[in-house]
């Protein structure tokens, strides 16, 4: 049996922001590559995971934990939460914007515990919001486990060409 990778999670910070566009890329392109279309997955990715817009993220409220492989160091990973853009979205919602990890790394733990960065991150807030592509059965799995349930649907920009996502939330009252 092969070994479990290992990992460590920590806060990531502005001079992150080129791990976080990389992850973002990386894990984008791995997961839809042959899903949706190659020059929309292209275009995405140069437009939405660069580190310029993680540091707008960031600037803007938003907070990110990065996961890093053990020994090494080398990004893998991360969770970011942030100011909702979603139509149903109340007040008091947060959004968990990415969760991203490379494929070698699920089932290693890594998704539950970066989720638990972010539902800690989102304490005090009414739920947490996520979209996701409505197609991509293993994230929805992995959502419904942690607890979200699906609360509508919105059309999601990619690279130019519009994709239906489900819009999921998790209560977070007490």
């Amino acid at each position: 049996m092969a070994d479990i990778p290992k990992w460590t999670i920590r806060e990531a910070g502005a001079d992150d922001a080129p791990a976080l566009a990389l992850i973002g890329a990386a894990t984008f392109l791995e997961t839809f590559a042959g899903i949706l279309d190659g020059d929309a997955v292209v275009g995405h990715c140069a437009a939405q995971h660069n580190a310029t817009a993680y540091c707008a993220y960031l600037a803007d409220g938003a907070r990110a934990w990065i996961a890093e492989a053990q020994p090494g160091g080398a990004p893998i990973g991360f969770a970011l939460v942030g100011k909702p853009d979603l139509a149903v979205a109340l007040e008091g919602d947060i959004e968990l914007k990415r969760i991203y990890s490379l494929s070698r790394f699920h089932g290693s733990g890594l998704g539950p515990a970066l989720m638990k960065q972010a539902l800690e991150a989102a304490s005090g807030h009414r739920r947490l919001l996520l979209g996701v592509y409505a197609q991509n059965d293993r994230a929805l799995a992995f959502y419904r486990k942690q607890g979200f349930a699906d609360l509508g649907t919105r059309q999601f920009d990619v690279g130019g060409k519009l994709y239906d996502d489900l819009v999921l939330a998790r209560s977070l009252a007490a």
